[in-house]
């Protein structure tokens, strides 16, 4: 069987993907940088407040778009789920290294897989299951449990993972409705709704310089998200997503160089397992012929 006729362009692909999983990273890092200046769920609001700038363009298609109970049902709790992750993900930022964070995120397919399987009615034929087998083997790498500290920011991480897989289920049965850019749209609104309590509660004043920096992580979020797509246009996620192994080569990077980080390679081995699993998942779904539903992008949804 053949692959789908984008991949006659997998050099564009890749290229594309390449800059989204840098933007990402530089995303990433500019979350770091925050620090303990302000609290990581006040943070996570005014992250998603800002990107609403970015929603205007495709205002007059939302408001459009008429919505069922069961649209406005998904779309709330995907919302709700979404916020979930996005506070413990900005959590975990200010707890364990990047590259760890990076490394852990890699996660979300497999959690998607499985609750495709679960949940959807796919079924598990053995290649995947050993495939992930393997990634779990990754996270135990990266964790080393009773030879290391496992810190509350690495179970957050877990959590970050398993919330963003379930926001990724949820937006697939929405977009059999809905076009993609009206799902990622309320996917928005909902999460800043969603956050605008828990921000309250621990609400500082943000100074300039922590307003700037989230303006620009919103706009990185939104750029990668952006590259990402051109990426996945240009060539299935069976030949980008291997590309997106270089995140966590950069995040080391900076980790090491601006936050003076240790490099620590049973996190890049563990990593590199969790990839090469969620890889060859996306290859046999490439091969099968079958719907991406199993195989998304392991790029940060934030």
């Amino acid at each position: 069987m053949t692959l789908p006729a984008a991949s006659s362009r997998p050099i564009v692909g890749m290229f594309w993907m390449f800059s989204a999983g840098l933007s990402f990273v530089v995303m990433t890092a500019l979350v770091k940088s925050l620090g303990p200046t302000m609290d990581p769920i006040q943070a996570a609001f005014l992250r998603f407040f800002f990107g609403l700038v970015f929603l205007l363009p495709a205002l007059r298609l939302v408001l459009a778009t008429h919505l069922t109970r069961k649209h406005l049902t998904l779309l709330g709790v995907r919302g709700i789920v979404h916020a979930v992750a996005v506070m413990l993900w900005f959590f975990s930022m200010t707890q364990i290294p990047l590259a760890e964070v990076t490394a852990m995120n890699y996660m979300t397919p497999v959690y998607v897989t499985l609750g495709a399987a679960l949940f959807l009615g796919e079924k598990l034929a053995f290649r995947r299951i050993a495939a992930i087998g393997l990634a779990v083997i990754g996270v135990l790498i990266i964790l080393r449990p009773g030879f290391r500290d496992v810190s509350a920011g690495h179970i957050t991480m877990l959590f970050t993972a398993l919330a963003l897989g379930a926001s990724y289920l949820i937006a697939k049965l929405l977009v059999r409705d809905l076009p993609p850019s009206v799902v990622v749209a309320h996917m928005s609104i909902w999460v800043t709704v969603a956050l605008i309590p828990f921000a309250v509660a621990v609400w500082t004043w943000p100074s300039l310089r922590d307003l700037g920096i989230l303006f620009l992580i919103a706009s990185f979020a939104t750029l990668g998200h952006y590259l990402m797509t051109l990426a996945l246009k240009a060539a299935p996620v069976a030949v980008t997503q291997p590309v997106t192994f270089l995140q966590l080569i950069w995040a080391t990077l900076l980790g090491a160089l601006v936050f003076h980080e240790s490099v620590d390679v049973w996190v890049v081995a563990g990593g590199t397992l969790i990839l090469t699993a969620v890889s060859f998942i996306a290859w046999r779904e490439a091969v099968l012929n079958r719907s991406s539903l199993t195989t998304p992008s392991i790029a940060p949804k934030l």
